[in-house]
């Protein structure tokens, strides 16, 4: 059976079963997410990075829906990263770092015999692959390497290198892009290195670095930096929550823009819960759908 009949079937089940597995992967990979509060929309954004570059690339439409789905559930395999070194505010040792290294290896397994595999099981296990075989886990060269994972780990290459962490700032897009060049038919694929470079440099990614949802920026918090996410659908005077330090902030419209303010107050635990967004994943797959129907 072709990817486009299958994910046809997917999208347009009458009883909605297998749409109801695929929500379920996608809110597991939001959960997964939220437990570093540094990486607050990072899945949304290698997804729409991933979306965007497909359908530059000339890939089918099935292979877009495929790929735009795969970027959100790429990191899937960090729910079994200990949370010592997920959320460890300074630089990596070698050895953590060698714990970070299994997480596509974990995201593979989690992911064996589920009837959506084939949806993102290149993306997942393949992302840190690289063409001069340095990658990781396998060490797969060029030739090897999924397309999806190629597409999938420059996304999210460019989106750590551009998005701040504890120990530094995200760094400029233009400098990001310049290390991408730099590592062409390296760490990169040359050819999609090449199209995510014009892309950039179009001004392609400016509405996605530092956003967690279109048209919504990555919140400051005055003690953690860009660690809160509010949601597309907040109202003014809602309550939402550092995840870092539990700093509450009440929301507000300034200028068409949504703003926080903070309240002086600090949330309980069931304030700073992982809730995943599901009206994002409901557009992530209308998306997805849409490519399809290309």
């Amino acid at each position: 059976m072709s990817l486009r009949t299958r994910l046809h079937r997917l999208f347009n089940r009458t009883d909605g079963s297998n749409k109801d597995l695929l929500v379920s992967l996608l809110v597991m990979a939001w959960v997964v997410e939220a437990r570093d509060p540094y990486t607050g929309g990072h899945l949304w954004r290698v997804s729409r990075y991933a979306h965007r570059l497909s359908t530059a690339l000339g890939m089918s439409p099935a292979e877009v829906a495929r790929v735009t789905i795969g970027g959100f559930l790429h990191d899937l395999g960090k729910v079994g990263i200990p949370d010592q070194i997920l959320n460890k505010k300074d630089r990596l040792t070698d050895e953590e770092y060698e714990v970070i290294r299994t997480h596509p290896d974990v995201g593979w397994r989690m992911l064996a015999g589920h009837p959506l595999a084939y949806i993102a099981e290149n993306a997942i296990r393949s992302h840190h692959e690289m063409p001069n075989g340095r990658g990781y886990p396998q060490g797969l060269a060029a030739g090897d390497i999924p397309r999806d994972a190629l597409i999938v780990g420059v996304c999210d290459a460019f989106d750590a290198m551009t998005s701040t962490r504890p120990y530094r700032k995200g760094m400029p897009i233009e400098k990001a892009l310049a290390i991408i060049e730099s590592e062409l038919g390296k760490q990169f694929d040359a050819e999609i290195g090449a199209h995510f470079i014009r892309l950039g440099r179009l001004g392609e990614w400016d509405h996605i670095v530092g956003h967690t949802d279109l048209g919504i920026p990555l919140q400051v918090c005055g003690n953690c930096g860009p660690t809160v996410v509010v949601r597309r659908e907040q109202q003014q005077g809602e309550h939402v929550y550092c995840r870092s330090c539990s700093t509450e902030f009440v929301t507000q419209h300034q200028a068409g823009q949504l703003t926080l303010s903070p309240t002086g107050r600090s949330g309980q635990a069931k304030d700073v819960e992982p809730l995943a967004d599901l009206a994002l994943i409901d557009r992530l797959l209308a998306d997805a759908k849409a490519a399809l129907a290309a």
